[in-house]
Order: C-alpha cells, then structure tokens, then sequence
C-alpha cells in the first residue's frame, strides 16, 4: 500500500499513529482493558500480531501483551525520541507504528500497545 492508501483507509488517529508515530493518551485506548477472547491484528494491513491469551493488566495504560502470535510478525527499530533509548515495534508486514517493547513484563518481556495500531476479531 502506498501512503495515499493508509491515508484513504485509516482514521485521522489511526494515521498518526500507525504512520507517524505518534502515541495515544494512555488509559484511553479501547483495548487497554478490554480482555474478550480473540485475536489482535494490525490497524493497517490486517496481518496477526497478537491473542488474547498473551494479554495482561500491566497498569501502564496500554495494552500490553508477553509476546506477538509470531515473532516474524514483528519487527524492532532503535527508538531514541524523548531523551531515552527505546525499542519499538512495528509491523513486519507493513511496517506501520505499533508500539514499544519492554523487559518488565511477567515472562521477560511486555509489549505496549497503541488501541488504535490494533483491530480485533472476537474467537
């Protein structure tokens, strides 16, 4: 998809988002607590990143899940945006902004993600 496609097919929010990276006001995403069985994809392209079953509360205001449906779907690039290093994770598929991933979470690792990044389809 070009990025005429991404614009004609995302959201104003979705765009900034996924495209930009930009990130969403925490605790205001639709999926920060939302815990429905079912699968994550990305907001963009569609492609599965996550289930339900590696979601958890981490307080962050995210979602946040252990770890992707497949570590190919997701690819890392050195964030050094606010005065810190972070690493961020992306979409392999289509390289849009998903969100950031951390060494805090209960198995090693939490992945934070934007709502808007994400669809979801209920099992």
């Amino acid at each position: 998809m070009t990025e005429e496609d991404f614009k004609n097919k995302l959201s104003t929010e979705q765009y900034k988002v996924l495209r930009e990276k930009a990130t969403e006001a925490p605790y205001s995403g639709q999926y920060n607590l939302h815990f429905e069985a079912g699968n994550y994809s990305c907001g963009a392209c569609d492609t599965l990143l996550f289930s339900s079953e590696g979601k958890y509360d981490a307080g962050c205001g995210w979602p946040s899940f252990h770890s992707p449906i497949d570590n190919e779907v997701i690819a890392t690039a050195k964030d050094l945006s606010h005065d810190r290093e972070r690493t961020e994770i992306l979409c392999k598929n289509c390289g849009s902004h998903l969100g950031h991933v951390f060494n805090d979470g209960p198995t090693g690792s939490r992945y934070c993600v934007n709502s808007l990044s994400l669809n979801f389809k209920k099992s």
